[in-house]
């Protein structure tokens, strides 16, 4: 049984958390699953994630790999060939056009991409920008405390 929950209230009374309510209104809009192609998501550091889907039967050239702003689009589609010749008493291998969406954490970027085996596997990196990484700041005694002069302005300076 599937609910459904409208977050367009909270984007009126909330300010910052945007990216949050995008997500959640992502999720809202999902479509029905699909278990094809099979994939797994691992995480393999703090800060590295690595995809990788069973692709058999594709090349590097009939998958696309797309990320635009959060959202990983991986789509696959076989060129239309001759068919072979004969009849398949069953066809187990999916051959079919694909499209899989991930979507992605502020800051995390596409590393890298590979197919071997049939695997496509994906490297994800995320990388916060140097103001969003922690650093130390230093304290200091009321001796060493730096001073600033206060400069006077243009109308205190007529008025004197």
């Amino acid at each position: 049984m599937r609910t459904a929950f409208d977050v367009s209230p909270l984007f009126r009374s909330s300010i910052g958390f945007d990216h949050v309510l995008s997500a959640l209104e992502a999720a809202r809009r999902v479509e029905p699953i699909d278990a094809w192609p099979a994939y797994d998501i691992l995480k393999s550091s703090e800060d590295a994630y690595r995809i990788t889907m069973a692709v058999a039967g594709f090349t590097e050239d009939d998958l696309t790999l797309i990320q635009e702003r959060n959202t990983l689009v991986v789509s696959g589609r076989k060129p239309a060939a001759a068919e072979d010749s004969g009849h398949y008493l069953h066809r187990g291998i999916a051959g079919h056009a694909f499209q899989r969406r991930f979507e992605l954490a502020d800051h995390v970027k596409v590393a890298g991409a590979a197919l071997k085996h049939g695997l496509l596997t994906i490297e994800l990196k995320r990388e916060l920008p140097d103001a969003m990484k922690p650093h130390r700041i230093a304290i200091t005694t009321d001796r060493a405390r730096p001073t600033v002069e206060a400069k006077p302005s243009a109308a205190e300076k007529l008025a004197a």
